[in-house]
């Protein structure tokens, strides 16, 4: 068995993006349904990001599981998401739904029902699960939570993708911030061994790797992204791409590959047009996104 080399291939999953065409007499089910999970109080506007993102990039539904009974109601400006009080059971909310794809941890929090929820999620059947923010901290400080991860991951190989920046990262692995950064190859191996999960670590040069894949490196992106609310952006981007995946023959791994570089690209394509890099914004780079996918197709 070969190890993985020390320098990262770049990133070039565009081309895949050609599978996303649609069939003229395609629906909104062969789109797939994707299950957000977040938005605690105060946190709201992270879980209607990911959807947003979720609903531009594609997917056929886009349910938000809102954590914060003040903000689970319609959205007039984005009528299209489906918002609803997150479940006191979710195990029976998410066997209910039979969502194709879940997403968890944008504005999640710390609390019990956060907790309760992502225990549900790791317990979920063979769909793809993206897993991001206050979800891997909850992992990072839970020996539970982490085994229950490496459970699915036995049961179901290349269904779950983790998305920490350097600081949940960092906590994932009982490190420093500078440590993860000082050797960001490294730290991507490790969590890769740890969860046995596909692990993107954003950053300038985003790396995604996952057990036997080569790892890669996504060459676009600026310091524009370093704001919040562009790693839920992913999240649902991931999520839509995935979601859609499971039709047009997209893998979890081909799915993250494609909206990491997407992402940044359109970030980069903001910029070229003196839309930032100072004063970027998420929701810019998620129109952004559709575009350039359409553009692709």
């Amino acid at each position: 068995m070969t190890s993985k080399p020390s320098k990262p291939n770049t990133l070039d999953a565009l081309g895949l993006i050609s599978h996303l065409r649609r069939d003229p007499a395609e629906h909104k089910g062969h789109a797939g349904k994707v299950v957000l999970v977040g938005g605690s109080a105060g946190m709201a506007g992270a879980l209607l990001l990911a959807g947003n993102a979720c609903l531009h990039l594609g997917a056929g539904w886009t349910i938000l599981e809102m954590l914060d009974p003040a903000s689970a109601h319609a959205d007039h400006e984005q009528p299209e998401l489906m918002i609803r009080l997150a479940n006191p059971n979710p195990a029976e909310s998410l066997r209910l739904d039979q969502a194709d794809v879940l997403g968890i941890g944008p504005g999640l929090g710390t609390s019990k029902l956060a907790t309760e929820w992502l225990k549900a999620s790791l317990a979920s059947e063979s769909i793809p699960l993206v897993i991001d923010a206050d979800a891997l901290n909850l992992i990072a400080n839970s020996p539970e939570l982490l085994s229950a991860l490496q459970d699915r991951n036995a049961r179901y190989p290349g269904q779950t993708v983790l998305t920490p920046h350097p600081g949940e990262a960092a906590r994932l692995l009982g490190q420093t911030i500078s440590d993860v950064q000082s050797d960001r190859v490294c730290a991507i191996e490790k969590l890769v061994s740890i969860t046995q999960s596909i692990v993107i670590l954003k950053g300038q040069h985003t790396l995604i790797s996952a057990p036997g894949k080569d790892m890669l490196q996504c060459a676009e992106g600026n310091p524009g992204m370093g704001t919040g609310g562009m790693g839920d952006a992913l999240t649902g981007s991931i999520s839509a791409i995935a979601a859609q995946g499971l039709r047009h023959h997209l893998s979890l791994w081909e799915a993250s590959c494609v909206a990491t570089q997407l992402h940044a690209l359109a970030a980069d394509k903001l910029v070229q047009r003196g839309i930032g890099p100072i004063g970027l914004t998420p929701s810019e780079t998620i129109l952004e996104m559709r575009s350039l996918l359409n553009n692709l197709l």
